[in-house]
This record gives C-alpha cells, sequence and structure tokens, in this order.
C-alpha cells in the first residue's frame, strides 16, 4: 500500500499512527484560544493540529446566512454571523501557521471552498483535509487534488457509490489520498462507528485508511489503531463547558494526552510476529521455572528410574522436558536426595 509523506512524516503501512488533534472551531475565534489550543496538542505529542477555514459567504445563499440561530452555542442572531463570528482572520492564520512551525507541530486546515484551499496554498500547507460535508462536492475536490498535495478525506454522510466518485475525481489529478472512516453525529452513537468500513475503504480503493472521530472518551480511537488505521484525528478543546458547537463532543488536555499516550503504547506493545524467550524474561523464568530433582540419594552408577525424580523450581537445572530422556540413563556421579540435576549429573544426556 502507498505510503504518504505529510511534512516530516511518513503515513501508511508500516509507519505509526498519524494522530491529528483537531482544534476545529474551538478557538471561539480568538487566535490567543487558537494559540493554546496549539500548545495543548504539542503537550500531547500529536503529529499536527488541525483547524478550519472558510469563505462563509461563498460556502452559504443569502438564506442560509439570515436563517436565525439562537441557542446557548450561538455566536450571533443568524447562522451567517455565528459562522463568521467563528472564522479567524487571514493574519491570524498566518501568525497560526507560523506558531505551529516554531512549536514544531503540523499546521492542517480543512478547507470549505476553492478560496480557502488557494489561501491555505499560500500558507505552504503539507496537505489538504476535505469534511465529511464536501465528500459529494467534486468541483471543490477537483480544485484540491489539482494542487498536487497528500488528500486527507472523511466519509461521513456519505455512501460507496458517493465515495467512489470522490476517489475517482481525486485520483484524475493526485494519488496521495487517504480516507476517513467517519460518523457525522455530534456525539456519535458507539453502535454507529463501524470501524471494519476502514478495511473496506482500503481494501476498494488502495489507500492508506483511517478514522475520524465523534465519540465521547478514547477507547474506539485505540480500538481503531488496533484494526490498522493509518490516520486518526479527533476534536480536543481547553474546557469542554465553554460556549460553542463542538466542545462537548471534544477531548479536554488530559483526555487528549492519555488517548496519544495510549496509542503510542498500543503500537509498542504490537512489537514482534516473532514468538522467542525475551532477555527479559530469563531471570523470571529461572526463579518460576520448574528442574529435575532428585527425590532420593542416588549413588553414581545406579541406573535412573521415574521414581527417583521429581520437578521443583527453580529454573536452574535440568528442564523437566528431560524426563524422558534421563530414565534409564546412569547417574555420572552421587547425586543427594532434593537436589537440582544438571546435565553433567548423567551419562550420555545431550
Amino acid at each position: 500500500m502507498k505510503t504518504i509523506k505529510i511534512g516530516k512524516r511518513l503515513v501508511g503501512e508500516g509507519q505509526p499512527c498519524f494522530i491529528i488533534a483537531e482544534a476545529g472551531i474551538n478557538h471561539n475565534g480568538q487566535l490567543k484560544l487558537a494559540k493554546e489550543l496549539v500548545d495543548v496538542a504539542v503537550i500531547a505529542r500529536a503529529d499536527a493540529v488541525k483547524f478550519q477555514k472558510r469563505n462563509v459567504k461563498r460556502i452559504l445563499t443569502g438564506e442560509g446566512l439570515c436563517k436565525p440561530y439562537l441557542g446557548y452555542n450561538s455566536f450571533g442572531p443568524t447562522y451567517g454571523e455565528h459562522k463568521r463570528a467563528l472564522e479567524l482572520s487571514k493574519s491570524d492564520y498566518r501568525a497560526l501557521k507560523e506558531y505551529c512551525d516554531e512549536r514544531d507541530i503540523i499546521f492542517l486546515t480543512s478547507a470549505w471552498d476553492e478560496e480557502s484551499v488557494d489561501f491555505l496554498e499560500e500558507l505552504n500547507v503539507p496537505a489538504h483535509k476535505i469534511a465529511s460535508a464536501d465528500l459529494t462536492n467534486l468541483p471543490l475536490l477537483e480544485h484540491v487534488a489539482n494542487k498536487g498535495k497528500p488528500i486527507i478525506l472523511s466519509t461521513g454522510m456519505s455512501n460507496m457509490g458517493e465515495i467512489e466518485e470522490a476517489v475517482n475525481m481525486i485520483k484524475k489529478y493526485n494519488d496521495e489520498l487517504i480516507l476517513l472512516q467517519c460518523t457525522s453525529t455530534y456525539p456519535s452513537e458507539i453502535r454507529d462507528i463501524n470501524l471494519r468500513v476502514m478495511k473496506t475503504l482500503r481494501d476498494r480503493f488502495n489507500v492508506p485508511g483511517g478514522y475520524s472521530n465523534h465519540v465521547s472518551g478514547i477507547a474506539i480511537l485505540v480500538a481503531s489503531v488496533a484494526l490498522g488505521a493509518a490516520v486518526v484525528e479527533t476534536h480536543f478543546t481547553i474546557d469542554r463547558t465553554m460556549k460553542g458547537p463542538d466542545h462537548a463532543a471534544s477531548l479536554e488536555p488530559y483526555g487528549l494526552t492519555k488517548m496519544i499516550r495510549d496509542i503510542r503504547d498500543f503500537e509498542k506493545a504490537l512489537g514482534s510476529d516473532k514468538k522467542r524467550l525475551l532477555d527479559v524474561e530469563i531471570p523470571i523464568r529461572e526463579k518460576l521455572a520448574k528442574s529435575l530433582v532428585s527425590k532420593v540419594n542416588i549413588k553414581k552408577g545406579t541406573v535412573i528410574t521415574k521414581d527417583m525424580l521429581t520437578t521443583k523450581g527453580p529454573g536452574t537445572g535440568l528442564a523437566p522436558k528431560y524426563y524422558y530422556k534421563i530414565v534409564g540413563k546412569k547417574a555420572a556421579r552421587d547425586i543427594k536426595e532434593d537436589t537440582l540435576i544438571k546435565k553433567e549429573d548423567i551419562r550420555a544426556v545431550k
């Protein structure tokens, strides 16, 4: 399967999972808070931190912009005003990209329209993320694919036919594609996650697969890596009680740190597929394993019989497997009762 390079990281089979800390719009339109989110992602040791970029007027009709949007998480009386309040300025994004470079973390942003894609190109992002909402937006996919950068595409709210159309469009111009299984509900119910779809997408389209998370907690994310996710992303925030549409379904700093720690621990635990006695196990084996032990005093030259032997610890003597080989052999020297039997105690034992 193809390995894709994003920044300094290789992504794909045989590589550590590429972990994206999804800040999204949890900056609440404030550059200071956005930088604090970058700091959290760095401390948690995420590979990348991801935001979202929109031209609000470009992605909504006049009717959509004017639609009333009221409630605790609203930042304006209409949906348009709400979305504008959660947008950072272009100068903010430039500052944020520079800050990520300084903190040595990959800066990613989901682009929701062509103008935003072009702006992100000015920032020299190493890859483009396309949200599930735009999987069927073939003109946008064509525009992004022509940039020649790796594309991470979420597949929520779509069926296999639509995914195939999206993949075919992208691969006309660009074969550096990663598909993420995603369920676009906030938060998602565990029964709706369908992690096995990751394998379906990998096998069907021969691309690295992964998982975009909207489930509370971290267990499903770790499970996705166990099932082969090359990429995972999940929302995070400074405080889940903050005002805003995505905070409640996000991980707080400790949760993000623990999730990444657990994924990395799992990857270490996978280790080798070769079963062997580890050097670190040898002292424990010698302490806990059994050896052949004499039940009675055995004189030199005596033929060993079954009733002369038993097994006891420690495991530094002749292993119990030799029980069947030494019965019928002669003692090479005197062996005291309740003594570990060594190879040199028995004639012709190899």
